[in-house]
C-alpha cells in the first residue's frame, strides 16, 4: 500500500523542543557509523588479508634463505675457479720462463755445433783409424779416441735435450692452454650464475620488504576498524541514553487547532493505520525505518511511544499533510509488506 500522501521531511507545526535536540543528537551520533560502514572493509576480511600476507611473507623468507644458500655455494665455486685459473696462469708463466732458458741453451748448443762443424769442415773428416795412426803413442791415441767419443756424445745429448725440451714445452703448453680455456669458461659461467642469484636475492628482498610494508598497512587498517567499531558502540549507547532521556522528559505542546485534544500517556485511541515503504528522512531528522510512525502532532505528540496491534512498538517521529486527526502511517521495509498491511482501524496504546 502506498503511503497515504504523507510528505517526508515536512516541518511539524508544534512539538516538544527536546525532540529537536534528540533529532540533532541522533543525526550527529549516527552519521559516522553509517558513513564508515559502506566504505571500509570488514574486520574479518582484513584479518584474512593479514593472515594471507603473513603466509606469503613466511614463504618469501624461506625462499630468500634458499637463495642465500645457493648464492653462498656459487660464490665458493667461483672463488675456487678463480684460484685455479690464477694457478694455471702462474704455471704458464713458469713454463714460459723455462722455455726461455731452453731457448738460450738451444742457442748455445747450436753455436757449439756450428763451431764443431766449422772445425770439421776446416780440418776434414776425422776417422778413428786416422787418429790411431797419427798418434805418437798409445796413450795419445786412446786420449784422442776418448775425446772424439765424448764430443760426439755431448753433441747427441745436446740435440736430445733441445728436442725433448721443445716436445715437452709443446705438450705442456697445449695442456695448459686447454685447462686455462676450460677453467676460464667455467669461471665466466659461475660468475653469471652468481650475478643471477644476486639479482634474484635482491628482488626477493624487495618483495619481502613490500609484504612487510603491506602488512603494516593492514595492521593499521585493522586498528582503525576496531577503533571505529568501539566508537560506533559508544555512540550507539550514547544515542540510546539520549532517546531514553528525551522520551522521559518530553512535554508535548499542542498546537491551537480545530482537531481533537491529544491523547494522554497510557490511554488507548482508535486510529486508521496505513502502511507505506518510502525512503528518506523524517521531519524530526531521523532516517525512516521500522518503528517510525507519521502522526498528527495535535493528536499524538511527536516522540510518543506507540504500541500498535499486529505491528509492535513505534515512535511518533514524522508528520504529513494527509495525516490529520486520528490517522497514522506505519513504515514497512518493502512495498509488499506495506500492501499486506493495507489500511486498517486499530486501537493503539500511547506511552
Amino acid at each position: 500500500m502506498v503511503r497515504s500522501a504523507t510528505v517526508l521531511g515536512q516541518a511539524h507545526r508544534s512539538g516538544p523542543r527536546l525532540l529537536f535536540v534528540l533529532a540533532a543528537a541522533t543525526a550527529v551520533l549516527a552519521a559516522p557509523a553509517v558513513g564508515g560502514a559502506g566504505s571500509s572493509p570488514s574486520l574479518s576480511s582484513l584479518r584474512s588479508q593479514d593472515a594471507a600476507l603473513a603466509a606469503k611473507k613466511r614463504s618469501a623468507v624461506l625462499g630468500l634463505y634458499a637463495l642465500d644458500a645457493q648464492l653462498s655455494t656459487a660464490r665458493a665455486r667461483l672463488s675456487g675457479l678463480q684460484a685455479q685459473l690464477r694457478s694455471l696462469r702462474a704455471q704458464r708463466a713458469v713454463l714460459r720462463e723455462v722455455l726461455g732458458i731452453a731457448r738460450r741453451d738451444t742457442r748455445r748448443a747450436q753455436a757449439h755445433l756450428a763451431q764443431r762443424l766449422r772445425m770439421l769442415y776446416e780440418q776434414g773428416s776425422v776417422e778413428p783409424l786416422e787418429i790411431v795412426f797419427g798418434a805418437k803413442s798409445l796413450d795419445e791415441a786412446l786420449t784422442s779416441l776418448d775425446n772424439l767419443q765424448g764430443v760426439a756424445a755431448q753433441d747427441k745429448a745436446t740435440l736430445r735435450t733441445v728436442t725433448d725440451a721443445r716436445s715437452e714445452y709443446t705438450q705442456a703448453s697445449s695442456r695448459l692452454a686447454g685447462d686455462t680455456a676450460r677453467v676460464a669458461a667455467e669461471t665466466d659461467a659461475a660468475a653469471a650464475a652468481a650475478a643471477s642469484l644476486e639479482q634474484a636475492r635482491s628482488e626477493r628482498s624487495a618483495y619481502v620488504a613490500s609484504l612487510v610494508a603491506e602488512r603494516r598497512l593492514t595492521d593499521r587498517r585493522l586498528a582503525a576498524v576496531v577503533a571505529r567499531a568501539h566508537e560506533a558502540e559508544t555512540r550507539s549507547a550514547a544515542l540510546a541514553r539520549v532517546r531514553v532521556a528525551a522520551a522521559a522528559s518530553a512535554v508535548p505542546t499542542n498546537a491551537v487547532s480545530a482537531t481533537p485534544v491529544a491523547a494522554q500517556d497510557g490511554r488507548t485511541i482508535a486510529v486508521v493505520a496505513t502502511g507505506y515503504s518510502l525512503g528518506g528522512t523524517t521531519s524530526t531528522g531521523l532516517p525512516v525505518g521500522w518503528g517510525v510512525a507519521a502522526v498528527d502532532p495535535s493528536v499524538i505528540p511527536l516522540g510518543t511511544h506507540i504500541t500498535v496491534p499486529g505491528y509492535g512498538d513505534a515512535v511518533a517521529a514524522d508528520t504529513g499533510g494527509a495525516v490529520v486527526g486520528d490517522r497514522i502511517d506505519l513504515w514497512f521495509p518493502s512495498a509488499a509488506q506495506a500492501s499486506a498491511w493495507g489500511r486498517r482501524v486499530v486501537t493503539i496504546v500511547l506511552r
